[in-house]
């Protein structure tokens, strides 16, 4: 193990490794900065990676382009692995507002919570949120996959253009409000439907799709029949004369 800038005669209590994370290279960012960090994440062509001490710090791990392997022993603040492509990443604690916001693909990990926008944009890869996530979790969500293992804030799937969003939980108000092609899994209640989102048939397909997911969560314990599907009515994808004599 390679310990950087680690203070003079320091004891950082931290998790006790594991056999496969032996050789990390590991980052404290009591005495490193996120600057340094990204850095050197950014020059790397491959290699595991621990981030120690990320006291909720924002910008953690964004812009990678290798097939890296970041684990961050802590909560991180706003923006982490955004950008993302081809690395994992996996945060042991919460996460801030627009984790994984803009992932073109690889694997982002949240042990803990996620904030607001969640995986805003997102084109691409999986997030993954162990606990819940709060409002607007796939703002705008262009063909990335999310499973939330938890309970999901209001307006999830708001402008969902293409993806997948399986919730394990329950979701708040305006679920899937104005979204397009984006499909949308919940195993729990809703509050509430947004604009022009309807409940639809769980086809063939799309258990086939939820057993896909579920076991790239690591979750074969729940049963895709116990999902309900949403998606978009489209209605709103044309414009007529009575939306404006309405207005």
């Amino acid at each position: 193990m390679t310990l950087i800038d680690a203070p003079a005669g320091s004891a950082v209590a931290t998790p006790e490794p594991s056999a496969a994370a032996s050789d990390a290279t590991v980052f404290d960012l009591a005495s490193t900065t996120v600057r340094e960090l990204n850095s050197a994440l950014h020059g790397a062509s491959s290699g595991a990676y621990t981030v120690r001490s990320p006291g909720g710090k924002h910008n953690l791990a964004v812009g990678l382009d290798a097939p890296l392997t970041v684990t961050i022993e802590g909560h991180a603040g706003y923006y982490c692995a955004g950008m993302n492509q081809h690395a994992t990443v996996r945060v042991l604690g919460n996460v801030a507002v627009g984790a994984a916001e803009n992932m073109m693909s690889g694997v982002v990990e949240v042990v803990g919570a996620a904030g607001q926008s969640a995986a805003a944009t997102a084109h691409g890869g999986l997030l993954l949120v162990r606990g819940d996530a709060a409002a607007r979790c796939g703002i705008s969500l262009k063909g990335a996959d999310i499973v939330v293992e938890g309970s999901v804030g209001h307006m999830t799937g708001f402008m969902a253009q293409k993806g997948r969003i399986v919730i394990c939980g329950d979701a708040g108000e305006a679920l899937g409000d104005s979204l397009y092609e984006a499909r949308l899994y919940v195993r729990g209640t809703v509050a509430s439907l947004g604009a022009d989102c309807i409940e639809k048939e769980l086809r063939a397909e799309h258990l086939s799709e939820l057993e896909e997911l579920l076991a790239a969560a690591g979750r074969t314990d729940l049963s895709p029949t116990e999902f309900r599907r949403y998606g978009s009515a489209r209605t709103l994808y044309n414009f007529t004369a009575d939306r404006v004599e309405a207005s």
